[in-house]
């Protein structure tokens, strides 16, 4: 029973991937390369496979936008910055020292500010998390049994720290992709990041499995492209062959060979006797080996690979001659920073895509990448010190999950800086634990690591702590461009009830009392600072003065009725969005 289910899961996951056939008609043959369709000019006039437009050297964002809102005050500014940089909360002093700076030096302060956050070692932590999001990312192997990959959490790590140093970018995506052969084997971990199923009854089943995972998320991430729907047919919609498929996979067939029960991880390479021909699977079948094929890139392309090695091809794809990867990367870029990408789907855009709403922003910005000589801390400031991201906007971003937890232990005085090592375990609601087996049930022993950064916490596939599930952190089975922004009560709920919410109400209002004592106006006052970034307003004060009131003389003590107030603050609006 228990490996039919497994197999269930499996093929539900080779569904999920896009390779069972679409609603549209599909073109399958029994030689997919001597039927292989051809590329016709027509299908190199889409937009995403154009050539970049150029652009006057000296243009810059805000001669590409409407930005004629009016500027953002400065304590809405710093709290807008320093999450877009490093997913924290600015302290009361930074927002006070901020606002003092900027009644004399506006400019010259929001760049000190910019670049003292890019220097933070918090930098790379945030950051990080988009791209592992991108990653299919896990600490665990997924299906049926979740196994923990002991290692997973060093290719973690190597993303942050690449991040904080500022790893050029081509030189970050190509190491990912061909790392171990340009002396960064760590950086693969990248390939190695998907789920898996090691002691699946047919290894070749498994291997075929891995490889046809790579290769969708390569295209995906690498390209915004989803050739994962030419494993079986060629694609209906963008002119990818089933042929162009399984040559992009054979640029990794001589890297995913394995052996049973052998478990993936970064660094970690498994090899057997024989290494099979490159070939294309008749209908993706992997009991059907069709004809042998070499490496090569998409025909779309129009290029040749001088030397059939990942190496190559990773060469190929992070380079400044590659509009579709700089498309993509520029899209998704805009999108950390101002909530919406250019192009809606920022995983797609090939034809069943959306084109960009601002074509000329988005090919300036990809542009703008190699000139900024791939610096990404370069590109945030571009775009930070813009006016067109220093306005006032109308649509607020809410926090990621990760962020909204890291945020209230940040302004309750609890958040464990420490960096690096492997995933911490956080404690499970009872209902939850007592569903599971011992050893995913157990918690890191060490409290203390409780209270680390959401980057450094264990990430399980079949578990995602509440929190960051409610408020839609991915599940890591495939590679996601966007997350999901959903509003629901059990939000809501979990906000205001959770034990978890409840302690931090607590522990903020200790600290605030150990501060003001008693002082209403000033625990009010620095309330506020800690959780919204700015002082509040008389009404405010007046009525937080009328609530600790009426509340103490319900529950008879001043600290419950501190900490209700606390809660009430980290459950509003103003909390959960920026902006």
């Amino acid at each position: 029973m228990k490996a039919a289910l497994r197999i269930i899961q499996y093929v539900l996951m080779a569904w999920l991937s896009g390779v069972h056939a679409h609603a549209v008609s599909i073109h399958a043959s029994a030689d997919p390369v001597k039927d292989e369709r051809p590329i016709k000019p027509a299908d190199k006039q889409h937009w995403a496979f154009k050539p970049l437009q150029s652009t006057p050297a000296k243009t810059g964002i805000d001669d590409l936008t409407d930005h004629t809102a009016p500027a953002a005050d400065p304590a809405t500014l710093i709290r807008r910055i320093t999450f877009t940089l490093t997913g924290l909360p600015p302290s009361p002093e930074e927002v006070e020292a901020f606002a003092k700076a900027c009644a004399d030096h506006p400019a010259s302060s929001i760049e000190h500010l910019v670049d003292r956050l890019l220097a933070s070692p918090r930098y790379g932590e945030h950051w990080a998390q988009w791209w592992l999001d991108l990653a299919r990312y896990a600490d665990t192997d997924g299906f049926e049994y979740d196994a923990e990959r002991k290692h997973a959490w060093q290719y973690r790590d190597w993303v942050i720290d690449a991040l904080n140093r500022d790893l050029p970018f081509d030189t970050f995506v190509q190491h990912q992709i061909a790392g171990d052969l340009m002396g960064d084997e760590t950086a693969t971990g990248f390939l190695f990041s998907c789920p898996d199923m090691p002691d699946l009854n047919n290894q070749d089943e498994r291997r075929h499995a891995l490889l046809n995972d790579i290769t969708t998320t390569i295209g995906s991430v690498g390209l915004g492209l989803t050739v994962g729907c030419a494993q079986c047919h060629d694609h209906p919609y963008d002119p990818i062959s089933q042929a162009d498929f399984y040559r992009l996979r054979a640029f990794f067939d001589n890297t995913v060979l394995t052996k049973n029960s052998k478990p993936l991880g970064p660094a970690v390479r498994i090899y057997t006797e024989g290494i099979p021909a490159s070939t294309v699977f008749v209908r993706g079948d992997f009991k059907r080996p069709g004809p042998e094929i070499q490496p090569a890139f998409p025909r779309i392309f129009g290029t040749t690979p001088p030397k059939p090695d990942r190496t190559t091809l990773a060469q190929w794809i992070a380079s400044k001659d590659n509009p579709l990867f700089l498309r993509a990367m520029a899209n998704r870029f805009w999108q950390q920073h101002f909530g919406s990408p250019l192009a809606a789907i920022p995983g797609d855009l090939g034809h069943q895509g959306e084109p960009p709403s601002n074509p000329a922003l988005l090919d300036w910005l990809a542009t703008e990448l190699p000139r900024q000589n791939w610096s990404l801390k370069r590109l945030h400031k571009v775009i930070l010190m813009s006016q067109t991201y220093r306005q006032k906007r109308a649509q607020p971003i809410r926090l990621t999950g990760e962020m909204l937890r890291d945020a209230m232990l940040s302004v309750s005085g609890q958040l464990n800086l420490k960096t690096g090592g492997p995933g911490v375990k956080l404690p499970l609601p009872k209902e939850i634990s007592s569903t599971l087996i011992k050893s995913q049930a157990e918690a890191t022993k060490d409290t203390s690591e409780h209270t680390r950064r959401s980057i450094y916490t264990f990430a399980r596939r079949n578990l995602r702590h509440p929190l960051f599930e409610l408020f839609d952190r991915p599940d890591a089975q495939m590679s996601c461009a966007r997350r999901n922004t959903s509003t629901t009560a059990p939000q809501a709920l979990l906000l205001l009830n959770s034990e978890f919410a409840q302690c931090i109400a607590s522990k903020l209002a200790a600290h605030l009392q150990m501060e003001h004592g008693s002082d209403t106006t000033a625990l009010i006052t620095a309330a506020s600072l800690r959780c919204l970034a700015r002082t509040p307003t008389a009404q405010e004060i007046g009525a937080g003065q009328n609530y600790l009131q009426k509340q103490t003389a319900l529950t008879s003590a001043f600290h419950e009725a501190l900490a209700d107030y606390c809660l009430a603050l980290l459950n509003s609006n103003e909390f959960v969005y920026v902006d």
